[in-house]
């Protein structure tokens, strides 16, 4: 696995089903999602292929509760010496003490959803901090936390405003264009979601499955939000 650039200090970790984002700020590394259980030893390696120390890695920042972006996290975390933050109403989950909540599926999301079950189960993890809308979190001078429920409870979209960076976790997706995400557990609350994200203007955007999307991105996300809103996706 390679360590793709897409800015000089965020790059993409592309685990096929999923992905992870890494950012770096001078002295530390963070990194938004944690790809499949397993997968550890090629993101650490990904890393240090990059010329990047990853013993630098000081948080892991979780958007959901899902396998295909939990897997690797405690591992990482232990490690690395890194923190695990995720938002409150997905921690319990990540912890191993809650059920993973069922989407709500449409018929053509069948396939899908089943395919991205053959990624490995994710172990319990810890979350060191759990986080709430609005919160500061310690890194890429100023990153948000954004709350944003309908795909699971807890949600959480990262927002870089003084980079003009949006990760959205799976709220959002660029696998065909910018487009609504899918296997949302409340599809009219993921829709809200979305709407919000589109009014923080990204010039960035990285989703949790898709290619970054890095030009028209506020305009494009914007309306793929104004469609999903006419019920037209």
């Amino acid at each position: 696995m390679e360590l793709l650039t897409i800015t000089p200090r965020l790059h993409l970790l592309d685990f096929s089903i999923g992905q992870a984002y890494l950012w770096r700020d001078e002295e530390e590394l963070t990194l938004v999602d944690a790809g499949w259980a397993g997968s550890a030893d090629a993101t650490t390696a990904a890393i240090r292929a990059a010329g990047l120390d990853p013993d630098l890695l000081r948080r892991i920042v979780l958007t959901h509760c899902h396998r295909d972006h939990v897997g690797a996290a405690q591992e990482l975390a232990n490690r690395h010496g890194a923190e695990i933050l995720a938002h409150r109403l997905d921690a319990p989950v990540i912890r191993g003490e809650a059920p993973v909540p069922e989407p709500d599926l449409l018929e053509w999301e069948l396939p899908l959803y089943e395919h991205g079950l053959t990624v490995p189960v994710a172990p319990p993890t810890r979350v060191d901090r759990e986080v709430e809308d609005g919160e500061e979190l310690g890194f890429g001078d100023g990153a948000v936390a954004v709350h944003t429920p309908g795909h699971t409870p807890g949600s959480l979209a990262v927002h870089l405003p003084r980079h003009g960076v949006l990760f959205t976790g799976d709220t959002v997706a660029s696998v065909q264009g910018v487009t609504f995400g899918v296997f949302h557990v409340d599809r009219p609350l993921a829709m809200e979601s979305m709407r919000r994200l589109a009014k923080l203007a990204p010039t960035v955007l990285c989703c949790g499955h898709g290619a970054p999307v890095t030009t028209d991105t506020a305009d494009r996300l914007a309306a793929a939000a104004a469609a999903d809103q006419k019920g037209t996706v």
